[in-house]
């Protein structure tokens, strides 16, 4: 009797609390970050709501007949100073990093990587898989030890990342020191490509994806150029716009299809204002006007090292047949980059936000991880930037996290690879800056800076369904329902 009472009594409690838990609704998923970092990609859930919270809430109204270009993500640099780092770490305290990074189950979903073919000025060494001409192609320690095993790491965690390739130089013998000369330029630093070597040059892109392709790791797009119109760089190549289009027709596209690789091809790869260079002015519309091989040839890729991004805006005008997406950005000593309280606001607007709202399909930053001494780098190289995240170099494990990491996040975390950017109604407040997506599965999204030191009340509603969220001053929201 007593135990048949006691059952009773748990049976009672336990379909109390279902019922209660069954009532409790998470419609919405929230993530915030303040500039304070007060909120630090709180994760949070929210119910919809029937009625309006306050006739002062700003109203946000999701218009999903106006669409846009189709996302294929977000996400950062993984090169050899990411790679060295992260293996200085304690394999179970990477793995968690990793997973709370690339996993879309249990992380914020970061879906797409760039990395170097053969070194960039955050590599351990200056090298390409070619250097010794007769020797031939082959991979070096720092993919086989480093870049390969950290792929295969991310690749494990997120089967579907998205992995774009670039070349800050070519090997040294096929370089000249400019194309009338046509004199050998046995430098890593600037030099031009020997027109006689584009067919190496192009077995040489064709053998590195193959290479890579036999590690399980399958190359989403390529770059023919990381930064055509930079001569400074350590490792670097000047690459006008009328070469790399000679380079892209007679070597690079042609090889491509005849090793049937399912490669996509973005030029030029550099900065809005063509580093001031009058006659690379619009680089990649010159290449499309002189004719391109449409098919493997996609789209643009640009920085943010110069110039306005209202330039993606005025290329695509242009040609809204042709891909956009950002490629690089980085923080460092020049931008305050450690000082979360400016670079969260300057960052989401102009690097995420920004390039989104202008029509970019990806957004990728530069390394994901450096150290706390900001490095490894190099001699020539930049020795003045930040991570995405600054690792502790006494410990490889304290990990602090800088605004490239969180405007990616809070873009990857509610919007997926294929979502379709979609409009709102006109927003009036100048503090808002906000984009909104339809995913793939249904699901909408939306992403919100708020620049204003105030809290803002929000009303947001996608037509059927509407829920209410204060935003507090200086902040980035992301919501997905």
């Amino acid at each position: 009797m007593n135990f048949m009472k006691i059952t009773s009594s748990f049976i009672g409690i336990f379909t109390f609390l279902f019922l209660s838990c069954g009532n409790l609704k998470s419609d919405v998923t929230v993530f915030e970050t303040t500039a304070t970092r007060s909120s630090d990609l709180t994760k949070k859930a929210i119910s919809f709501s029937g009625h309006k919270k306050s006739s002062e809430a700003l109203a946000i109204q999701l218009d999903t007949a106006a669409r846009f270009q189709t996302m294929d993500g977000f996400g950062a640099a993984i090169t050899g100073s990411t790679c060295f780092n992260l293996l200085k770490m304690k394999s179970a305290d990477r793995e968690k990093f990793l997973r709370e990074t690339f996993s879309n189950k249990d992380g914020y979903g970061f879906s797409y990587i760039r990395i170097a073919i053969g070194c960039s000025d955050f590599s351990l060494s200056e090298y390409t898989c070619w250097d010794d001409r007769k020797a031939g192609f082959a991979l070096t320690k720092e993919e086989t030890d480093y870049v390969i095993p950290i792929l295969k790491e991310i690749q494990a965690i997120n089967p579907d990342i998205k992995i774009i390739a670039s070349p800050w130089t070519c090997p040294r013998w096929m370089k000249v020191n400019n194309l009338i000369d046509l004199q050998p330029f046995n430098s890593w630093t600037s030099g031009e490509l020997n027109p006689a070597f584009y067919d190496d040059y192009g077995k040489y892109f064709i053998q590195w994806l193959q290479a890579f392709a036999a590690e399980g790791i399958n190359i989403y797009a390529i770059t023919p150029q990381n930064e055509p119109l930079n001569r400074g760089n350590s490792a670097s190549l000047f690459m006008g716009w009328q070469q790399q289009c000679d380079f892209v027709n007679l070597s690079l596209a042609p090889k491509i299809k005849a090793a049937g690789l399912a490669v996509k091809v973005y030029l030029f790869d550099h900065n809005y204002n063509y580093d001031n260079i009058s006659e690379q002015n619009e680089y990649p519309l010159r290449i499309y006007e002189s004719g391109i091989d449409n098919e493997i040839v996609v789209g643009a890729a640009y920085h943010n090292y110069g110039g306005n991004l209202f330039e993606l805006s005025d290329i695509h005008s242009q040609r809204p047949d042709k891909e956009l997406i950002f490629s690089e950005t980085s923080i460092g000593t020049w931008n305050n980059g450690r000082d979360l309280s400016t670079r969260l606001l300057e960052d989401m607007q102009e690097v995420a936000l920004g390039t989104v709202n202008n029509w970019c399909k990806a957004v990728v930053v530069w390394n994901l991880m450096l150290d706390t001494d900001l490095g490894p780098n190099r001699d020539g190289g930049c020795q003045t930037c930040y991570g995405a995240v600054d690792i502790d170099k006494s410990d490889y494990k304290t990990i602090v996290r800088n605004s490239h990491y969180y405007i990616i996040a809070h873009l990857s975390s509610v919007v997926k690879p294929g979502a379709t950017r979609i409009g709102t109604n006109e927003i009036k407040d100048k503090n808002i800056v906000l984009s909104a997506f339809e995913n793939k599965d249904g699901s909408f999204a939306l992403v919100l800076l708020n620049k204003s030191t105030n809290s803002k009340d929000i009303e947001v509603t996608d037509g059927t369904h509407l829920f209410n969220y204060t935003i507090p001053g200086k902040a980035v929201v992301s919501f997905r329902w």
